[in-house]
């Protein structure tokens, strides 16, 4: 799991845990949620619990009210965790948000930090030829090439992030010439071999 919140609003632990009292929970998985929220009721610092199954519902929660942390699946039904995190940035920055996947942390670490220092590290990570080829993508990169990978076309790629399908295209464009490869094909069962997809 990986806490994503602005490092400029990032409170220290201990004062965090003693702050907080509502916590939201986003996992499309009702079993998983569940225990979350009987593991999150033993705090007595929370004082309230809320959930959401998709990324639809996920947004509605957090116009509705104030929400001290959200817990949030990276996989959903209806949109990418990656969408849903970009949003919350955006329109709630002081919420911290935990990203919480079953696949392994490194694998999306430098996609899910603020964008200043994941430029930073892919920058450094293209300087060299060790690590997965998917961590030299910038987040946008990494967005494109997982929604490529799982079959969506450019078209429905470029309405779901409000950019034009030419851009959509520059960064299929880039991603394939980043990693090497040549098709979506590929790039599929790249993604497929390092369980960026299911």
């Amino acid at each position: 799991m990986l806490l994503t919140s602005d490092p400029a609003t990032d409170w220290p632990h201990e004062r965090w845990r003693d702050t907080m009292s509502k916590v939201l929970i986003v996992d499309d998985h009702a079993v998983v949620r569940a225990g979350l929220r009987q593991f999150l009721e033993a705090d007595r610092n929370i004082t309230q619990i809320g959930e959401a199954g998709t990324g639809a519902e996920t947004a509605d929660r957090l116009r509705e009210e104030h929400w001290d942390l959200v817990i949030l699946d990276i996989n959903l039904p209806d949109r990418s965790g990656f969408d849903v995190l970009r949003d919350a940035r955006l329109q709630y920055p002081s919420t911290p948000v935990l990203i919480m996947s079953g696949f392994p942390e490194k694998q999306y670490a430098v996609n899910v930090m603020s964008g200043a220092l994941a430029d930073l590290l892919v920058n450094d990570l293209d300087a060299s030829t060790s690590g997965p080829l998917h961590t030299r993508l910038s987040q946008r990169e990494f967005q494109v090439m997982c929604k490529l990978a799982v079959g969506r076309q450019v078209s429905d790629i470029a309405n779901e992030l409000s950019i034009s399908v030419k851009t959509v295209s520059t960064y299929r464009a880039r991603v394939l010439e980043k990693m090497g490869l040549s098709n979506n094909a590929e790039l599929t069962a790249y993604a497929l071999r390092n369980s960026l997809i299911q």
